[in-house]
């Protein structure tokens, strides 16, 4: 397994791949140390500075994530969630066929090891609010402004 990392604005990401495909992405606080970049994780990398800069909405990318039949699931179906969107876990639920599996579906979505790449931050509570999410809420934050539509313009 192969693994790489990069400074984004929201953390550093490290990225861990190989041949059969992307295996995880996650974010952390800490300072990473940020070397060569071995060829097998190069895509993600470069995709992943696109996205930050706004220019790419979706990723393009071979996944190989570890978890369960019913996690990869539910993870298929968040990769069904549009850029700019947001939907419910009640919602999410619906789409997998179970409204009573809410709590399975969150706790799938909670385990996602592919952070940005399979989009759980995209799903939010019934009610709008910002609701769970392992990078921290704060980050869940700047993704969705990140991909908000309507950009807000600075007055001064």
């Amino acid at each position: 397994m192969e693994i790489a990392y990069l400074q984004t604005p929201i953390g550093f990401a490290e990225f861990r791949g190989d041949e059969n495909g992307l295996a995880s992405v996650s974010v952390f606080d800490d300072k990473k140390p940020i070397g060569i970049i071995p060829e097998v994780l190069e895509d993600a990398i470069y995709q992943f500075k696109e996205y930050f800069e706004g220019s790419r909405k979706e990723f393009d990318l071979k996944l190989n994530p570890s978890g369960t039949d019913f996690q990869k699931k539910v993870w298929d179906a968040l990769l069904e969630i549009p850029f700019g969107k947001t939907i419910s876990y009640l919602e999410l639920s619906k789409r997998l066929g179970d409204v009573k599996a809410i709590r399975a579906v969150a706790s799938a979505n909670g385990k996602n090891p592919l952070w940005i790449v399979v989009p759980c931050h995209r799903v939010i509570g019934t009610n709008g609010d910002l609701t769970g999410y392992a990078g921290g809420l704060h980050r869940k934050k700047w993704l969705l402004e990140h991909e908000s539509p309507a950009k807000q313009t600075t007055l001064f």
